[in-house]
């Protein structure tokens, strides 16, 4: 492949080298909540700010970690964990936001994803569409744990991942209206707990890369819950996500370290 770079040493699109991340890497999608993700790290620095890629670097429990935003959307974010892992990352949070899609998935809940539903575009140039995209089991795990120990609540299902955030919110105006409602119903009757853009990429490009990745977001809203005439209150404060993520990251590094 073609150095674009241009032998700097340096990733292209996130702006990193191996010497400027920690093996455990925290990914939100909007680069301004970089630095309040930092605030939970010791030492934090701002290594890197290139295009959407926000990355900050310190510690927790004195081992090397960083938080990279991603932007928006699947390809993106599968640019930042590739290129992340090219320099030695090998265990990735995703932190967001979702829409929940069950009755019950309250506003400002927690939605821990264990699979995501890949109808978005990206992950279908990893793998064919019969490939499902799966967060680590270990991941997930401490995840939950975190979110337990904090009495965070807390949810553990399958997320929708779709490449038109409009397309969810009013897809009866699209030209293809009959797809994206069908499915829609097909989703929340099958179970699925949350809707969101990048957990599908993720998930698939980190089976190919072999590295470790979970996913968690705030739940801001529930349309499901406005369509019935439900309270739908929107909560924006990312603050439970991280908390979530940072005290897997914690756990995380502590099983790892013990089993070395």
């Amino acid at each position: 492949m073609i150095d674009y770079a241009e032998g700097s040493g340096k990733q292209y699109h996130t702006g990193v080298g191996p010497a400027d991340i920690g093996k455990y890497v925290i990914l939100p999608g909007d680069p301004k909540r970089c630095a309040k993700i930092a605030e939970h790290f010791d030492n934090p620095v701002l290594v890197a700010d290139s295009r959407e890629y926000v990355t900050y670097t310190g510690t927790l429990d004195g081992v090397k970690v960083s938080v990279t935003s991603t932007g928006i959307g699947g390809p993106s974010a599968a640019i930042a964990i590739d290129e992340l892992a090219k320099c030695g990352a090998h265990t990735f949070i995703r932190v967001g936001t979702c829409g929940g899609m069950q009755e019950h998935v309250m506003s400002g809940d927690i939605v821990i994803a264990n699979g995501a539903i890949r109808m978005e575009g990206t992950s279908r140039e990893f793998a064919p569409i019969e490939y499902p995209a799966v967060a680590d089991f270990d991941v997930t795990n401490a995840l939950v744990a975190s979110a337990k120990e904090q009495n965070i609540p807390h949810h553990v299902g399958v997320a929708q991942c779709k490449d038109s955030f409009f397309g969810q919110h009013e897809p009866e105006i699209m030209p293809v209206s009959y797809e994206l409602e069908n499915k829609w119903q097909a989703w929340v009757r099958m179970g699925c707990l949350a809707s969101e853009m990048e957990s599908a990429a993720l998930f698939i490009a980190g089976s190919f890369l072999r590295v470790r990745v979970g996913s968690c977001f705030l739940v801001v809203a529930n349309q499901e819950r406005a369509k019935l005439g439900l309270p739908n209150p929107q909560v924006h404060d990312t603050e439970l996500a991280i908390r979530t993520a940072v005290g897997a990251l914690r756990k995380l590094i502590a099983a790892d370290m013990e089993n070395q």
